[in-house]
């Protein structure tokens, strides 16, 4: 007697945003599990355990060695993240379906491996994260939605000339009041301090200056056939939900006989991540489970 096939369990692959990395998942891929579902959760180049923390980052802090370190990150490009999430991609591919979910910056990275490599991906998932179809992503900070973010807010923290570096450098131990209370109003006003305060200690100082180019952006002969939602998340001030819908609008504009699953959870940008289990119903919900 041949024994009944059982359909292979969707692995959701996690793509974290800016200075993040796989730690950031770790909540969620808790609340996944105990929902029985499959989860890989991605470090891209020069992230997690490829990440640089200087000597000058550690107590005490030294503030003149924090600025002037080498980076590893330095170089790092759009391309080459895209190019890490595919070889991940095809190894994942072989053991079923593959749910690709993006976090803010990570939807670029995203993006750009599904316009290469659609075979490999059965649903797209945008969480609050960049979905370039109209402009490359660093124009959009340049537009209406985005108005009330002021990149500049993050000065205190900021540490070195980037143009230096050749990094973003920010200084997430940093006790500086306004510096804390730009992190706050950005991340997660909605966080207890202790929860803040644990989740910018997973954060790492470096991230690549590389947004990727105009060719970055969502095709429709390639990305455009695969499958997406979007999860909105209905307080998050790093993305507005302006922002967030005008990003809907153009994807489903791009490709109108795919159009975007919607879905939203309260709270910030970081809420979803601390307190997960609303998102990780949602994920479920949409990859069918």
């Amino acid at each position: 007697m041949v024994a009944p096939t059982v359909p292979a369990l969707p692995t959701f692959v996690l793509v974290h945003g800016a200075f993040a990395n796989s730690f950031s998942f770790a909540p969620l891929q808790r609340e996944l599990a105990l929902r029985g579902q499959r989860s890989l959760a991605v470090d891209l180049p020069g992230h997690g355990f490829g990440a640089t923390f200087p000597l000058g980052y550690q107590a005490p802090q030294d503030a003149a060695a924090l600025a002037g370190a080498a980076g590893l990150i330095k170089g790092v490009t759009l391309a080459d993240n895209a190019a890490h999430l595919v070889g991940v991609l095809e190894r994942v591919r072989e053991h079923g379906p593959v749910v690709l979910v993006a976090h803010s910056r990570g939807g670029a990275t995203v993006t750009a491996a599904a316009n290469a490599r659609p075979d490999l991906v059965d649903l797209l998932v945008y969480v609050s994260a960049w979905c370039p179809v109209d402009l490359p992503v660093g124009d959009y900070y340049g537009e209406p939605e985005m108005a009330g973010v002021d990149p500049a807010a993050f000065a205190p923290a900021v540490a070195g000339d980037p143009a230096a570096l050749g990094v973003l450098r920010v200084n997430f131990r940093t006790a500086k009041p306004e510096a804390l209370a730009a992190f706050r109003a950005a991340f997660g006003a909605d966080l207890s301090d202790d929860e803040l305060l644990g989740f910018l200690n997973t954060f790492q100082p470096d991230e690549s200056l590389d947004a990727g180019t105009p060719d970055d952006r969502a095709r429709a002969e390639t990305w455009g056939t695969v499958p997406r939602a979007f999860v909105r998340l209905a307080e998050d001030a790093s993305i507005p939900l302006a922002m967030q819908d005008r990003m809907i609008r153009e994807a489903d504009s791009l490709t109108p006989g795919n159009p975007t699953k919607v879905r939203t959870l309260p709270g910030s940008h970081l809420h979803w991540l601390v307190r997960p289990a609303g998102a990780a119903a949602v994920l479920t919900e949409l990859a069918g489970g």
